[in-house]
């Protein structure tokens, strides 16, 4: 009530109206400058006048001239339009049943995948990780995107090792393996795991590495020689306990090469031919003792021989004289 009141009291004082003559002050001297810019145009030539009228007959016989012109082309534009838009639908429609028929040669090329003769698989889920199973021979169906197969192959494979190390008397000995090998079928999973599908190059040179240097200290260099298959043989069993904890089978175990340094090579030479020449010199000096002995037993012989041609002429006379016959 209170301030129905003060507007009543504002409009019967004028206040609305005073507020209001601004604007209409504003508004009638707008209309003045209008006003006095038309008075202050020049007013057209009789002549100007039929110069635009024929000038806007010219422009409109022009005007008219192109579009009669330009509509051949609108109405070829306006088939090739309809025949756009007839096309159009089969075209989509051909479009959309080849995206379908890709996408659907996608999902089946992806969730299919075989295993060869002699390889196991093991399947990684991208939810769940690495499954425990194990996918044998033939083809298996996996979810694209969600599941990666892994091949392994798990024949017998031969591996060529070389290890250089020292005997139990110093010597150094360069030892050539070949080692017969395969995953734990049953463990693929735990492989795939904890040391992946390149199982073998990070396992196979440290650990038999490894073993030949601890075998091959046990023995003297020439023992490696005489007792060749005993040290292949502890080789091989040292190798196969260790190779148990990382899930591999070991097939056989054979040194192929076995080469000492130059300097023991050297000395084994050395010593061949002071054998040699010690047996050429037990062998002259048992020549010399056989002519000796040789030697005695001919003067013997011509002693004894002597005693006995003298006995004869003491005794016969005449046995000189048949050695002159034999002479003569």
């Amino acid at each position: 009530g209170a301030c129905r009141g003060r507007v009543t009291q504002f409009w019967r004082g004028g206040g609305f109206q005073r507020c209001a003559a601004p604007r209409q002050r504003r508004a009638t001297n707008r209309s003045d400058r209008n006003q006095r810019r038309r008075r202050s145009r020049p007013a057209p030539s009789p002549d100007a006048q039929p110069q635009a009228t024929a000038k806007g007959h010219c422009s409109g016989a022009t005007s008219r001239r192109a579009r009669e012109a330009a509509a051949p082309q609108r109405e070829a534009d306006g088939e090739v339009g309809k025949m756009m838009n007839r096309l159009a639908g089969p075209a989509a429609g051909l479009a959309g049943v080849a995206a379908g028929l890709g996408a659907i040669g996608y999902v089946g090329y992806n969730s299919l995948f075989t295993v060869q003769g002699g390889e196991r698989a093991v399947i990684y889920n991208r939810v769940v990780g690495v499954r425990e199973d194990v996918f044998s021979e033939g083809m298996h169906v996996i979810l694209p995107w969600f599941e990666r197969a892994t091949i392994f192959d798990v024949r017998t494979r031969p591996r060529n090792l070389v290890s250089l190390t020292g005997s139990k008397d110093l010597q150094m000995v360069n030892l050539n393996l070949r080692v017969l090998s395969k995953p734990d079928v049953s463990k693929l999973p735990e492989v795939y795991r904890f040391l992946g599908p390149d199982y073998n190059e990070k396992v196979m040179p440290s650990v038999v590495n490894e073993v030949a240097k601890s075998v091959v200290a046990r023995y003297n260099a020439s023992e490696l020689l005489t007792r060749r298959e005993q040290v292949s043989r502890e080789i091989r069993e040292d190798l196969e306990a260790r190779l148990r904890n990382f899930y591999i089978l070991l097939d056989d175990v054979s040194i192929t090469d076995l080469r000492f340094g130059a300097e023991y090579t050297s000395a084994v030479e050395a010593k061949q031919v002071a054998q040699q020449d010690a047996e050429r010199a037990r062998y002259v000096v048992e020549r010399a003792r056989q002519e000796k002995e040789g030697i005695i037993v001919r003067a013997k012989g011509e002693a004894e021989s002597a005693i006995l041609v003298g006995k004869a002429i003491k005794n016969n006379p005449g046995f000189v004289q048949l050695r002159r016959i034999d002479a003569a």
